[in-house]
C-alpha cells in the first residue's frame, strides 16, 4: 500500500512541477479586459446555454487555467467560443493554450476521417462556427488553404471502398409517407429539403455567392442535426446528398465572395458527404468546383489532378452533361498550365460530349443543369482565353476565343436568370477584345458587365472587372473612352467589405 501511495505522490509532483502558465491563455484573457470573475460568469452562463449545469467556476478556478491547468471539455470549446466573439476572430482551442480530448481536424487541413459519424460531425462544427463569427472573414482567417499533395492525396480516399458500418436490425419506413415518428422524416419532408436547395442554387445564380450564403449555411447546419437522429438507410442517404449539395453551394458562395479557404473546407465536406451518399457524379461536380477553384489561385497542376480524380470517379456512372462539364475544366487546366494541344484535344471532347447529352435516358440531376450550351460556350472561350495570355498575350489564342465568348454573351443575354455567369462572360469579352487590341470594343463589354454586377454579390465579377479595367488603363491609359471606364469603376463600383 505504502508502495503505491508514493509512486502517486512522486507522479502528482512530476505533473506539478512539469505544469506552467499558459502565457497564450494569459494573452488573450488581458487583451480581454475582462476580471476572472467575469470570465467565470461568461463561462458559467454558456455551459448552461449547453446544457453543461454541472459546471461551476469562480476566480480561483480561472486563475488555475492561466497557471497552466487544463480544463476538461465543454470548457475549452467554451472558452474558444467567448474569447472569439469578444475579438471578432476565430480564436481556436489551440490558440488558448489548451488541449481537447480529442484533437479535432475541423479546424485547419483536409486530411479527415472517411466515416459517416465522424463527417456529420465535422460538418455541424464547421457550420456552427460559420454561423456563430457571421461577419466576413473571421472564419476564414483562421484557416489555411491546402495544395500540393497535402491536398491532393486525401482527396484521393474518396474512390477507396468505406468499410461496412455496424448494421441494427433494419426499421421500417414510415407507413403512409407522412408524419414524424421518433424524429423520422416523411417522404414530403426530404422533398421540401431538396427542393429548397434547388431554390438556394438559383438564388446563387441569379444574385451572386453574398446574398444567401449564411442561410445555406444555417441549412446544412439544420441537416446536420436530422442526420444525427434515428433515419431509415434511404433517408440517410438523401440527407446525406442534401448535405453534399448544401456543403459544396456553402463552398461556392464562399469562393464567390473571396473566403478561400473557407470554400475549400466546405468543398472538401462536401466531397465527404456525397461518398457517403454513394453519388459518385455529385463528388465529381464537387471536385470540379475545387479544380476551378485551384485555377483560380493559379495552380493549375493541382486543378488538373482534381479533375482527373472526378473523372475517373465518375467515368461509369456520369451524365453527358456532367462529363462535357469536367472536358471543358480539364481544357481550362491545360490552357492555364500551356498546354494547347492538350487544351484543345479537351475542349473537342466536352463539345462532342455535350453533343449526346440530349441523348441521355435520365433526367439530370438539378446541380449540373447549369451547364448549359451557354456555358460550354464560355469555359471554352475562357480556355483559349486563358491560352492567350499564357502564350504572352497571343492574338492568335484570343481569335479562337473570340466567337465561343461572343455566343456564350448572347445566350447568357437571353436566358436572363444567371446574371453572374452573364456578367463574367462580358468580362471575358472585354479581356479577349484587350488582347486583341481593341480597347474602345473591350469598354463596351466591360462597362455592361459593371451594369450586371452591379445586380449581383459576387466579389470574383467585381474583382475581374476591376482587373480588366487596371489593364485597359496601363495599355491604353490615354485613350478617352479608357479614361471615361476607369472614372466611371470608381464611382459606380468602389472597393467595399460586404456583408456575407
Amino acid at each position: 500500500m505504502s508502495g503505491n501511495g508514493g509512486s502517486g505522490t512522486n507522479a502528482a509532483s512530476a505533473t506539478h512541477a512539469d505544469k506552467r502558465p499558459n502565457e497564450l491563455l494569459t494573452s488573450w484573457f488581458v487583451r480581454s479586459g475582462w476580471s476572472k470573475g467575469e470570465l467565470a460568469r461568461q463561462v458559467n452562463r454558456r455551459a448552461r446555454q449547453l446544457g453543461a449545469n454541472h459546471i461551476s467556476t469562480d476566480t480561483s478556478r480561472v486563475r488555475r487555467w492561466l497557471d497552466g491547468e487544463n480544463p476538461r471539455e465543454p470548457i475549452p470549446r467554451i472558452l474558444s467560443e467567448l474569447f472569439s466573439e469578444r475579438f471578432g476572430v476565430v480564436v481556436s482551442v489551440e490558440d488558448l493554450g489548451l488541449r481537447t480530448a480529442r484533437q479535432s481536424p475541423s479546424a485547419t487541413g483536409v486530411d479527415l476521417p472517411w466515416t459517416g459519424p465522424q463527417t456529420v460531425a465535422l460538418l455541424s462544427e464547421f457550420s456552427r462556427s460559420d454561423l456563430m463569427l457571421a461577419r466576413r472573414g473571421f472564419l476564414g482567417s483562421s484557416l489555411v488553404l491546402s495544395a500540393g499533395p497535402s491536398l491532393i492525396e486525401p482527396m484521393q480516399r474518396w474512390l477507396v471502398p468505406s468499410p461496412p458500418a455496424p448494421r441494427s436490425e433494419p426499421e421500417p419506413e414510415p407507413a403512409g409517407g407522412s408524419g414524424r415518428g421518433r424524429g423520422r422524416l416523411s417522404k414530403p419532408e426530404l422533398d421540401l429539403l431538396e427542393s429548397t436547395t434547388v431554390m438556394f442554387r438559383q438564388w446563387d445564380a441569379q444574385c451572386g455567392g453574398g446574398l444567401r450564403r449564411k442561410a445555406v449555411v444555417g441549412q446544412l447546419h439544420e441537416v446536420t442535426d436530422l442526420l444525427q437522429e434515428p433515419q431509415p438507410e434511404s433517408t440517410t442517404r438523401r440527407l446525406f446528398k442534401v448535405a453534399a449539395e448544401l456543403a459544396e453551394l456553402a463552398g461556392w458562395m464562399s469562393y464567390d465572395i473571396g473566403l478561400q479557404p473557407t470554400a475549400q473546407k466546405y468543398f472538401v465536406l462536401a466531397l465527404h458527404a456525397a461518398k457517403e451518399a454513394g453519388d459518385r457524379p455529385l463528388g465529381s461536380y464537387v471536385l470540379s468546383s475545387m479544380s476551378r477553384q485551384m485555377i483560380h489561385l493559379g495552380r493549375p497542376d493541382d486543378a488538373l489532378e482534381l479533375i482527373h480524380l472526378a473523372q475517373y470517379g465518375s467515368r461509369d456512372c456520369a451524365s453527358p452533361r456532367t462529363q462535357s462539364m469536367l472536358y471543358a475544366m480539364e481544357a481550362r487546366a491545360y490552357a492555364n498550365m500551356g498546354q494547347p494541344g492538350k487544351c484543345k484535344r479537351a475542349v473537342r471532347m466536352a463539345e462532342d460530349t455535350f453533343s449526346e447529352a440530349d441523348e441521355w435516358d435520365e433526367p439530370d440531376p438539378d446541380w449540373i443543369r447549369f451547364f448549359s450550351e451557354a456555358e460550354l460556350y464560355g469555359e471554352n472561350s475562357h480556355s483559349y482565353r486563358d491560352l492567350a495570355y499564357v502564350a504572352g498575350r497571343s492574338p492568335t489564342y484570343a481569335s479562337l476565343a473570340e466567337p465561343l465568348m461572343n455566343r456564350a454573351v448572347e445566350l447568357f443575354a437571353e436566358d436572363g436568370e444567371h446574371q453572374r455567369s452573364y456578367a463574367l462572360n462580358l468580362i471575358g469579352m472585354a479581356t479577349v477584345h484587350l488582347l486583341q487590341r481593341e480597347p474602345e470594343h473591350s469598354t463596351v463589354f466591360a462597362t455592361e458587365a459593371m451594369q450586371v454586377a452591379k445586380k449581383v454579390r459576387s466579389e470574383r465579377v467585381n474583382t475581374r472587372i476591376r482587373k480588366t479595367v487596371d489593364t485597359a488603363a496601363r495599355d491604353f491609359g490615354d485613350l478617352g473612352e479608357v479614361v471615361d471606364l476607369t472614372e466611371r469603376l470608381a464611382v459606380e463600383l468602389p472597393e467595399t467589405a460586404e456583408a456575407v
